[in-house]
């Protein structure tokens, strides 16, 4: 039996965790001396919420290796095998945390963890892909080949609407020198080799998707994509970025998605961006 898990810093839409039986463990998010579970006790609107009213911006951490132990026993039985899915390790603790307990459960389960080297809408394009292979009678092997594939090839592509959340994160690489001058711009952040980047700066909010679309654009090409529209509590700018997606992308699967807790945190409310990988690869 294969079991899929992703932890919540992959946005996967409600209804994929059941059509394609993806288990997801939280990450700890800190606020003062309180700790709670995305999506256990605090969901992405109770997150904005406690932000308002104290005016903290929490921190976050990966699952512990105990916590991945814990969690691998609850959604697996002995022998079988758990693909585990996760963000980008450059940026995150958690791929290794999950490697340390894969270790630990060596002989009572075989534990594949997977690098995304990205995130978001990534971890839930591949969780959907590897249960589509594994019904199709894929093996493992195969599996981890086509998300290496994957991995290689994903394009993130965000802006954000406010630099609160980034200047205080340290998650956004060159933004941090050049944050006093930017505060009145709308910053481009790609993902470079599972870091996170500035690319682009530019005025307003509407030139700041047009730019978006165009990086992606640049990218991806004609061929056929899976594409996601992801935003943090804007789905409206979400919303429009789809319309704009259809007329200028060749999309297999278009989807849109809540950017999870674990990202938000670092680069706020109001952001919105695509995550998209070419179906076929060279």
């Amino acid at each position: 039996m294969l079991r899929i898990a992703l932890d919540t810093a992959g946005d996967i839409p409600s209804d994929w965790v059941n059509e394609y039986d993806v288990n997801m463990i939280p990450i700890n998010i800190h606020f003062g001396e309180q700790t709670f579970y995305q999506g256990v006790d605090l969901d992405n609107e109770g997150f904005y919420k406690l932000v308002d009213e104290t005016g903290v911006i929490p921190k976050t951490s990966q699952p512990t290796p105990q916590q991945f132990v814990d969690f691998y026993r609850q959604i697996a039985e002995p022998g079988d095998s758990i693909l585990s899915i996760h963000v980008t390790s450059k940026l995150s603790g958690t791929y290794a945390s999950a490697e340390i307990a894969a270790r630990d459960l060596e002989g009572e389960y075989n534990v594949f963890p997977v690098d995304s080297a990205a995130g978001s809408a990534a971890q839930g394009f591949m969780a959907k892909e590897a249960r589509q292979m594994e019904r199709a009678g894929s093996p493992i092997e195969a599996i981890l080949d086509r998300l290496k594939s994957i991995s290689k090839y994903i394009e993130v592509i965000l802006t954000l609407d406010t630099l609160d959340y980034a200047r205080m994160s340290g998650r956004v690489g060159t933004m941090q020198a050049a944050m006093a001058s930017l505060l009145n711009v709308k910053p481009i952040v790609m993902l470079s080799d599972g870091f996170l980047e500035m690319s682009d700066k530019v005025r307003t909010r509407s030139k700041s998707l047009e730019q978006v679309i165009n990086l992606i654009k640049d990218r991806i090409g004609d061929g056929l994509a899976n594409v996601a529209v992801v935003h943090a509590r804007d789905p409206k700018a979400g919303e429009a970025l789809m319309k704009k997606v259809r007329n200028v992308l060749n999309c297999n699967s278009l989807i849109l998605t809540e950017l999870s807790i674990g990202i938000a945190a670092n680069l706020g409310p109001g952001t919105v961006g695509i995550v998209a990988y070419p179906i076929e690869q060279e």
